[in-house]
């Protein structure tokens, strides 16, 4: 009974732990640079992989094959994605319109899944992805009006994060389905420790504030983000099409103005609860229709 629950309510656990990622980049991206953050939160997350592995056993990939499949989503997934959003924030773009960009993935996967995986999306369907980049932007309208300028090289770590989760999601789909959880996460995170480490060394100074501030970011980041809510969405890729899955991302900017509202006192206004609530009404259509 409780399993039955626990895994019905998944994907609610999965947009609320992925949410936070913005605000733990918030958090600690003041004390390091973005590559030397996600070297270190990675660095962590693949030691406590190890301990689950060596106590859970599980099976790992068949082939050396398969094993690179791996590690090609997580450079997407982990690398191309977390690496844009981090440089984005940095760099000086509100974290609010860094994820209205990034949020714009379920449409781009769901006009590919059909192509590439062969998954048919009603038109239903279509109207809840219409609806959830009408939503997204109205969360982030107003805000964005009155943003802090930010430079091209933001703007393009954007649309790389925004093009790696995408390609991810959809080579994860098609590729490494078929594998363990928690030995696809360890080369995928493989690849991340050692994507992050060679951007640390070539393009950064390594210089670290070692505050409570930072601590907290990075074992927030590490252990909600990279094991739980990374081992969710390897779940819901292997078990749900992937046009459904991806449609959990348009929650994400929505939850996150919600925690942002919370932690930081940011307001909220008429246009972004209106937004939240046509966002939620499109995932419900996504996820729902023709099941």
């Amino acid at each position: 009974m409780l399993k039955r629950v626990f895994l019905a309510n998944i994907p609610l656990l999965f947009v609320l732990l992925w949410s936070t990622g913005f605000i733990g980049a918030k958090y600690g991206l003041p004390y390091a640079e973005p590559y030397t953050l996600l070297f270190l939160r990675f660095v962590l997350t693949l030691a406590l992989l190890v301990a689950l592995i060596a106590y859970f056993k599980p099976a790992p990939p068949a082939n050396w094959r398969q094993r690179f499949h791996l590690m090609v989503s997580g450079s997407l997934i982990h690398g191309a994605y977390l690496g844009g959003v981090f440089t984005a924030i940095k760099a000086g773009m509100p974290a609010g319109l860094c994820a209205l960009i990034v949020g714009l993935q379920p449409l781009l996967t769901t006009i590919s899944a059909p192509l590439l995986l062969g998954e048919r999306v009603t038109r239903m369907q279509w109207l809840g992805v219409v609806l959830g980049l009408f939503g997204l932007t109205l969360i982030f309208a107003a805000g964005s009006n009155h943003a802090a300028p930010f430079n091209q090289h933001a703007a393009w770590a954007a649309v790389i994060a925004l093009l790696g989760i995408t390609a991810g999601t959809l080579y994860q789909k098609k590729f490494c389905a078929h594998n363990e959880i928690l030995s696809s996460a360890f080369f995928q995170y493989l690849s991340t420790v050692v994507i992050f480490g060679l951007g640390t060394y070539l393009f950064e100074s390594r210089e670290i504030q070692f505050t409570h501030q930072l601590i907290f970011a990075i074992f927030w980041l590490a252990i909600v983000l990279s094991i739980g809510a990374i081992l969710l969405l390897n779940y819901l890729i292997k078990h749900g099409e992937i046009h459904k899955v991806s449609s959990l991302f348009y929650l994400v900017p929505a939850v996150t103005a919600l925690e942002a509202a919370w932690l930081f006192d940011e307001k909220l206004g008429i246009e972004k609860i209106a937004g939240m609530s046509i966002v939620t009404f499109s995932v419900f259509i996504v996820v729902r229709r023709g099941q």
